[in-house]
This record gives C-alpha cells, sequence and structure tokens, in this order.
C-alpha cells in the first residue's frame, strides 16, 4: 500500500489496486474563519496550503472516504472538485442524506460488512472528545481496510483513545494505523482527537504496528505541534513505530 499524508486529515491511500481519498479538505489557504473559543483567532483555515494541486489530488481516485462532515474533513472545494458521479462512503445515513444534496449521486453508508472491490471496508467507532464536548462534536467513525495481498489499515479518524479503539486494534490486528494526532482544543472542554500521550496507548496496544500522525498543524486550534511528539517519541523509544509525515509526504507499505 501507499499512503500519501496531502494536509490536515486528508490522505491518498492506494490499497489493493484501489485509489481512495480520506477526508478531503481542499480548499486554499485562509479560505474559511477560524474554529471559534479556540486558539489562533488571528489565522483563517486552512493554515497551509495544499502540498499539491486539486487536479492531482483527485485524479484516478477510485472512491472517497468522509468519516463525518467536519469542513476539515469535508469543505466545499473538496464539493466543487469531486465529479458528482464518483463512489463516496459516509458514516451514516444522515451524513449519507447531506452529501448527496450536494449532487453526488453514488453514496454508501459504511457498515461492518461494507466491500469495494475486493476490499473489506469496516466502520469503526470513534469518540471525537470526552465528557460533555462529544454531544457539540457529533458523530464520527473510522475504517479498517482488508484484504488478502495487503497488510491490515485501520484509520482511526477523529477520535480521542478510548476502549472502542483498544478494541478495534485487538479485533483486527492493524499493521498499520493512522491516527488523527493534533489533540485538537477549544478554551474549554479537553482534547478532541488523540495528543501524545494517546498516541503512546495506540503503541501499547499495538506494539508492532506503524503508527502514521496526521492532522496536524493544518487548522488553528491545534494544540500538539509535529516536532513536540517527535520529540515524544524519541523519549519514549519508539520513533521507528511513530511516523509523523509532513504534508506531501508518502510511505510504501
Amino acid at each position: 500500500m501507499n499512503i500519501h499524508q496531502i494536509r490536515n486529515a486528508t490522505l491518498i491511500v492506494e490499497y489493493a489496486g484501489k485509489k481512495f481519498l480520506i477526508d478531503p479538505m481542499l480548499a486554499e489557504k485562509g479560505t474559511y474563519t477560524p474554529f471559534p473559543n479556540s486558539p489562533r483567532q488571528d489565522q483563517n483555515n486552512p493554515l497551509v496550503e495544499l502540498p499539491v494541486s486539486v487536479d492531482n489530488i483527485i485524479e484516478n481516485i477510485d472512491a472517497v472516504i468522509v468519516t463525518h462532515l467536519h469542513y476539515d474533513h469535508w469543505d466545499e472545494a473538496a464539493k466543487e472538485a469531486l465529479p458528482k458521479d464518483i463512489k463516496i462512503f459516509s458514516q451514516n445515513e444522515e451524513d449519507a442524506a447531506e452529501i448527496r444534496s450536494a449532487g453526488f449521486q453514488n453514496v454508501e453508508v459504511l457498515n461492518e460488512e461494507t466491500t469495494f472491490g475486493g476490499i473489506q471496508l469496516i466502520k469503526t467507532k470513534g469518540e471525537h472528545g470526552r465528557g460533555a464536548i462529544l454531544k457539540l462534536a457529533g458523530l464520527v467513525c473510522g475504517v479498517v481496510l482488508k484484504h488478502p495481498d495487503e497488510k491490515t489499515l485501520y484509520v482511526a479518524g477523529d477520535t480521542v483513545w478510548y476502549d472502542a479503539v483498544q478494541e478495534v486494534i485487538g479485533t483486527h490486528n492493524p499493521e498499520i494505523i493512522v491516527v488523527n494526532a493534533g489533540d485538537n482544543q477549544f478554551f474549554e472542554g479537553g482534547s478532541l482527537v488523540m495528543g501524545k500521550e494517546d498516541v503512546y496507548e495506540v503503541y501499547k496496544a499495538a506494539p508492532d504496528a506503524k503508527i502514521i500522525a496526521v492532522h496536524m498543524e493544518a487548522v488553528n486550534h491545534w494544540a500538539l505541534s509535529r516536532e513536540e511528539l517527535k520529540s515524544f517519541v524519541n523519549e519514549k523509544g519508539i520513533s521507528d513505530n511513530v511516523l509523523v509525515p509532513a504534508d506531501g509526504e508518502e510511505y510504501t507499505i
């Protein structure tokens, strides 16, 4: 497989002969107002430009996976750029209806037995924060990809570490795990996605896996930098296990 980190949670995953675009946020730098009640109110989102052109990103994509509809995962630029007949997978019927309302004609809801081109796509649970903030943050999902010719891939999505993530790792034994690890936060309510200690918990649950940390430094409410995470994994002695890609970086695994 090849995993290409684009920006924020946007990935291109080439897997068992299919090319997936995950959580496309395709706007130019500074297009959207900042997330409220959070740091960097003087900086519009995204904070950085795309490392490659939108045309290059969407070229030859076989399917899109949208884990939830927050604009840093599914934005107006993506809606405009993607062909309306492209295959899109969403987490539930509510999200699917909204995606269809933007003109997309081939939208399917993920479940635990979804297949596409011989690839198993298994929807997984996530919690976009802890405690009271969950109601505000809304529903999210992740996805496990399985195929006989590939290593098992778990894209965890916008979730903190909690028992359901551990259950996914225990059930599916993924060899590659992508985590959203910017420790994004509002001024109140705590972490919305994984921070460095969450990443360490993922490592402890899957010590033989390669963990790829994304969703970093691209929207205004990030709280964990790439350099801080790299320093942390070095201190823990797990830098061979935890990869922290720059925007545009890719791995063939």
